[in-house]
């Protein structure tokens, strides 16, 4: 008899040590999930629910927009070069470092480029490649304003209208590129390339006096010679 107490207490032993276990390591599994998830009185911020802007970066928004003392960030602190790049330039409801950060990744487009090939980089504006470099160059990256300078003297493919005369350059073309200058009667003054593009090639168009008319197609962007 005594022998099988034994047995049965070495049994409720081992059920309780399996009870035990299982707490225990239900225990750690909640405790798992709590750290994945904050509970929902947790004091940490929530994504914002405004719907992102479907304006273009480069250009102003025509709806309400924010002001320049409401421009502040959730945390620290705008710089003054910063607010005068947001002003006016932030639609309601939409947060102030998201379009900031719009101009900063243009600007760092514009470096990068500009690091290897300024040309490329000015094209790269003229193309309309980097659409918020025109507006966060001078406010966010002005070391970058000579290669904003040179791209506004430049044109993207397409037809011109009494162009400035002078020679030009397209830094990189396509194996199709072609152009030709106009007179207001629809002669041509010039024309090119002769013998086509190769690649890597950068073509040269000479615009003269009297270019009423320049039409260019696959040549990307042409910037003063």
């Amino acid at each position: 008899m005594r022998h099988l107490n034994r047995r049965v207490a070495a049994g409720a032993l081992l059920a309780a040590a399996l009870t035990l276990t299982a707490c225990s390591s239900g225990d750690k599994a909640d405790g798992g999930t709590a750290n994945a998830k904050p509970p929902a009185s947790s004091s940490a911020p929530e994504p914002p629910t405004a719907e992102p802007s479907t304006v273009p970066p480069a250009a102003k928004p025509t709806g309400p927009v924010v002001s320049d003392d409401s421009l502040k960030p959730v945390t620290g602190s705008f710089t003054p070069q910063e607010k005068k790049y947001l002003s006016g330039r932030v639609p309601e409801k939409t947060d102030p470092a998201a379009v900031l950060q719009t101009g900063q990744e243009a600007c760092q487009r514009v470096a990068r480029t500009a690091k290897h090939d300024k040309d490329a980089a000015v094209a790269s504006i003229v193309a309309g490649e980097i659409p918020a470099a025109e507006e966060a160059i001078p406010y966010l990256c002005p070391e970058q304003k000579p290669v904003l300078a040179a791209a506004k003297q430049g044109f993207g493919d397409g037809t011109h209208k009494r162009p400035e005369p002078g020679t030009y350059r397209a830094p990189a073309p396509t194996a199709s590129c072609t152009w030709q200058a106009r007179s207001s009667s629809g002669k041509s003054l010039a024309a090119g390339p002769e013998l086509g593009t190769k690649p890597g090639e950068k073509i040269t168009a000479k615009i003269p006096a009297g270019t009423a008319e320049f039409v260019s197609t696959g040549c990307y962007a042409w910037i003063p010679a």
